[in-house]
């Protein structure tokens, strides 16, 4: 996101009612620019130049990932305001740092704009992501603009640092590890369900009602702290986040480290409303929630004689619920033990171009 001669930072030269078209990239730019906080020191160079500098962390490692998020695929601005897409832009990108175990550090926003997108919905999502930022420690240090001749297009790239020995992966779950789930899963998938059919969730229903279910897909919580301090208290021997369901991260925590793995049906925690929602629909509640994204919860594994480990990061995150969801099995399969001891195995979870 460079700075343009005619349009200084700290001002906006353009009025609340116009569209991206009436003001050109220059002013638009210049009102983003407006909008962010100072830069820490270790922006070398921050918005303004072709490229940010950054001053790497001490003695860590880089950890960089980026996902965008697209108008028709990932949201739809009909029920999706547009603070929550600046939020989940960032946040599904947060997410993968909190897999990783790594601590969020600056952010690269990209955006390919509809030229009828009202400037007030530019500054909503701008404002979005940065409110999210601010609550990680994340600075915005460039990105860029585009004009786009259809979807509106939202792309972050996220930087954060983690120690040499504390990084998480994937790889790396040995049979007879413990699996564990953060939160419960099934909420994003309802909201999302709920907020196409135009089902609207009552305000004081509290944290078991639609109303949340319908929060958690609009603003996702990426689980930071939790990935942070699995890995500094080093408890995990895997981990991921579950952007396209649990199914799919079981799968690919398995697949990744030569393994199988066994989920058990009884211990699954659907969220509350979301069960409600799938038994209304004669719909399996674990196996609708196994299979739906949007999560953006942590899977991760743990050696048995590491429980102490676990112990000390599970105190540390309050009260974030965390579930011994399965065990970890040397045959290469991904199955759900029910109460009754038959087994299957998981459906598939989401994926594009399927």
């Amino acid at each position: 996101m460079t700075q343009t001669d005619g349009y200084p930072a700290g001002t906006s030269p353009v009025a609340a009612g116009d569209r991206v078209a009436d003001v050109g990239e220059r002013a638009l730019i210049a009102r983003i620019l407006d909008r962010l906080p100072a830069s820490p020191d270790w922006v070398v160079v921050g918005p303004g130049d072709d490229a940010a500098v950054l001053e790497p962390a001490r003695n860590r490692l880089e950890v960089l990932s980026c996902d965008a998020l697209v108008e028709g695929v990932h949201f739809d601005r009909a029920f999706v305001a547009p603070a929550d897409i600046g939020h989940r832009a960032l946040a599904v990108n947060l997410s993968d740092l909190a897999a990783m175990g790594a601590e969020p550090r600056a952010a690269l926003l990209s955006l390919a704009l509809p030229a009828t997108l009202p400037l007030s919905d530019v500054d909503a999502l701008v404002d979005g992501l940065l409110a999210l930022a601010a609550r990680h420690r994340v600075h915005l240090v460039g990105g860029n603009i585009t004009r786009s001749p259809g979807p509106l297009v939202a792309d972050v790239t996220v930087i954060g640092s983690a120690g040499r020995r504390r990084v998480l992966r994937r790889a790396g779950a040995q049979p007879g590890d413990e699996v564990y789930l953060s939160g419960e899963i099934g909420a994003a998938v309802v909201g999302l369900e709920s907020l196409r059919a135009g089902v609207a969730g009552e305000p004081g229903e509290g944290p078991d009602g639609l109303a949340a279910c319908q929060a958690r897909y609009r603003r996702p919580e990426p689980r930071v702290r939790l990935g942070l301090l699995l890995a500094r208290n080093r408890a995990a021997t895997a981990c991921m986040d579950l952007s396209d369901g649990l199914a799919d991260a079981a799968t690919q925590v398995a697949q990744a480290s030569g393994t199988g793995m066994v989920l058990d049906a009884a211990a699954g925690p659907v969220h509350a409303a979301a069960r409600r929602w799938f038994e209304r629909q004669a719909v399996d509640p674990l196996r609708a929630a196994l299979s739906g994204g949007d999560d953006y919860e942590l899977l991760f594994t743990v050696r048995p004689r590491l429980r102490r480990r676990l112990g000390a990061a599970r105190r540390q995150a309050g009260e974030l619920r965390l579930t011994r969801v399965g065990v970890v099995t040397a045959e290469p399969a991904v199955r759900v033990r029910h109460e009754d001891g038959r087994e299957e195995p998981v459906p598939a979870g989401f994926a594009h171009f399927r």
